[in-house]
């Protein structure tokens, strides 16, 4: 079994801050049109799956509202990552998220974000929880979000991004500190190519 690793941990009197951040707002103007970008990536695994590599395709039909975020942020002060779970559930698909060998999955909440040399994309989505994974009811199936950031830069080479798989959000009682918790380690994007300039 593969151990949980924390990937973050801010103070507590910054823990929603940092929340808020992630899913930080975008332009309302492109929310309100209907959309199609594209994107894709070779995701390399580290650590214990080292030398691994799949690829990625993300389908961004919409972006998420500001509504949605805020949706977000209260149901996680509410309820933890179970209430980012379920207020994730409850929203319609921004698009799909494809990864090789697999069906993928529905994108629940995406933003995107301006930099000063291009933009990032964020995603927060449930992970689907395969019927053998849900019938054992293992330590896994508490990790039950996924995340995904890519930062595109005008310069292509200088393109990054992460994907955290199996994630679950929390407030450390001891600590009182925000953590991602990633149930296995993060995947790095590499090659990323943002089809929108073919």
């Amino acid at each position: 079994m593969q151990e949980v690793i924390e990937i973050r941990r801010v103070t507590a009197a910054l823990a929603l801050a940092c929340l808020v951040m992630m899913l930080s707002f975008g332009s309302a103007a492109q929310e309100d049109k209907p959309m199609r970008e594209v994107y894709q990536a070779q995701a390399m695994g580290q650590s214990t799956q080292m030398g691994k590599t799949f690829n990625v395709t993300i389908n961004i039909e919409r972006y998420s509202t500001p509504e949605e975020r805020q949706v977000l942020v209260d149901a996680f002060q509410q309820a933890g990552s179970e209430g980012l779970f379920n207020a994730l559930e409850k929203m319609n698909s921004k698009g799909r998220i494809a990864i090789t060998g697999t069906l993928g999955y529905d994108i629940s909440f995406v933003r995107k974000i301006p930099t000063s040399d291009g933009f990032k994309i964020r995603v927060l989505t449930n992970r689907p929880i395969r019927f053998g994974e849900a019938w054992v009811s293992g330590r896994s199936t508490d990790y039950n979000l996924s995340a995904m950031e890519l930062n595109i830069s005008q310069d292509k080479d200088r393109s990054t991004g992460i994907l955290l798989p199996a994630c679950k959000f929390k407030i450390d009682k001891k600590t009182k500190e925000l953590e991602i918790e990633n149930y296995q380690n993060p995947w790095k994007f590499v090659n990323i190519m943002d089809r929108n300039k073919d």
